[in-house]
């Protein structure tokens, strides 16, 4: 099979009703009153930046391109990281999400360049298009197929030269399993090996992946910053004398990078 037929077996309609079954459906419809996403801000009256330095803080140090680029991010629950990359300049940024409840928060907490629509749906008609897709806690919901299948479409979407960004559960991190099933939808988990593996695959090159250490904006996050560095360290060395290697990624979560 060609690589476009390959991607063109993704776009088949039951190929999206498996990967939104009636139960993940359900679910992801109810993503904001059943408190799996955005905390209090239910009852918040707008945005306020302060409250994502993590989203800020990916932003300054990997998106590094033209303010006017073509930026997509894909599920992006109600919008943060739309309304941070708005925030500091950003003109042509999208955002698309299942969860109609999140896209109803997004956009009542003043966020208009939001949709309800699915990810494979939108890009199907991504060719060559994007400068940036941004993937941030989304790529653990889908299946094996569906991982595969989603990375070929962004790789198909993406200009020559385009920026893959995810953020996703570390199998390898001291609590990465409090994240693996911290959600009922979530399908998967990675290890820094596993997500080059399949990133390679669907041709994908110059891949980077970050530790998530807690960001620093303030005394306590500098002071939870000092606390991450040496109680991890007993891990660190353990690591080094069972493999003989000295990196090992341990938050919970991990940052990747990827070109097209």
């Amino acid at each position: 099979m060609s690589g476009t037929a390959a991607v063109k077996d993704h776009l088949q309609p039951e190929a999206r009703d498996r990967h939104h079954g009636w139960w993940k459906n359900r679910l992801y419809q109810a993503y904001v009153s059943t408190g799996q996403a955005s905390g209090n801000l239910g009852t918040a009256a707008s945005f306020d930046v302060r409250q994502y330095p993590h989203l800020v803080s990916l932003a300054r140090e990997h998106l590094r391109i033209a303010k006017s680029a073509r930026i997509a991010d894909l599920g992006c629950g109600h919008g943060a990281l739309v309304f941070c990359l708005r925030t500091l300049g950003f003109s042509d940024v999208t955002g698309i999400d299942v969860s109609h409840e999140q896209i109803e928060l997004g956009r009542r907490l003043g966020v208009d360049q939001i949709s309800c629509d699915d990810i494979f749906h939108y890009l199907e008609d991504q060719h060559a298009t994007l400068d940036a897709v941004l993937l941030l806690d989304v790529l653990e919901h889908f299946d094996k197929s569906e991982v595969l299948g989603a990375l070929d479409l962004i790789h198909q979407a993406l200009k020559p030269g385009g920026k893959l960004i995810l953020h996703l559960p570390n199998a390898e991190g001291i609590f990465g399993m409090r994240i693996r099933y911290g959600d009922f939808t979530h399908e998967s988990c990675f290890t820094e090996r596993s997500i080059t593996q399949v990133l390679l695959a669907s041709r994908f090159s110059r891949i980077t992946v970050h530790e998530q250490r807690p960001v620093v904006h303030g005394v306590k996050s500098l002071l939870r910053r000092l606390l991450w560095r040496s109680l991890t360290l007993p891990f660190r060395l353990l690591l080094l004398v069972e493999t003989g290697l000295a990196h090992g990624i341990l938050s919970q979560n991990m940052l990747v990078v990827a070109h097209k």
